[in-house]
């Protein structure tokens, strides 16, 4: 089986954004989900106008792969995600929320799981969810 390097999982990550439905802030997020069986599951931003009630690309990506039977911490290798505001800096780096950072710490290794950033420029910047959050919560 061919290994998928990061650029193929940001590729992943910038098809899922088109996706995105993001009519009150305009900040789309698409995110590829890398499993150690070398599944892709993808996820972009929803909104909703009870902003609470609004799902990140990152918990979309999650949300399908858990609900496909993933549940081990092994099961998670790594994930992409691409994002920028329409008006301002769009080549910054486009970071997980400490909700959805926390989301990833539940289901991965913190420190065997790669975050894998990337704003419109496509430059990837890879960090471990344990350099992201540093002191999860957890059991």
């Amino acid at each position: 089986m061919k290994r998928i390097d990061f650029y193929q999982l940001v590729d992943e990550a910038i098809k899922a954004r088109e996706n995105a439905y993001a009519p009150y802030s305009g900040f789309t997020v698409g995110a590829a989900l890398l499993m150690a069986d070398e599944k892709v599951y993808t996820g972009c931003n929803i909104e909703n106008a009870a902003y609470s009630a609004s799902m990140c690309a990152e918990r979309v990506a999650f949300s399908k792969a858990v609900s496909d039977g993933y549940h081990n911490k092994g099961d998670f290798t790594a994930i992409a995600v691409v994002g920028a505001p329409k008006d301002k800096n769009p080549d910054t780096p486009c970071p997980p929320c400490g909700v959805c950072r926390q989301v990833m710490a539940e289901f991965s290794d913190p420190n065997n799981f790669l975050v894998i950033m990337t704003g419109e420029d496509g430059i990837p910047e890879v960090h471990s969810l344990a350099e992201l959050l540093p002191m999860s919560f957890t059991l």
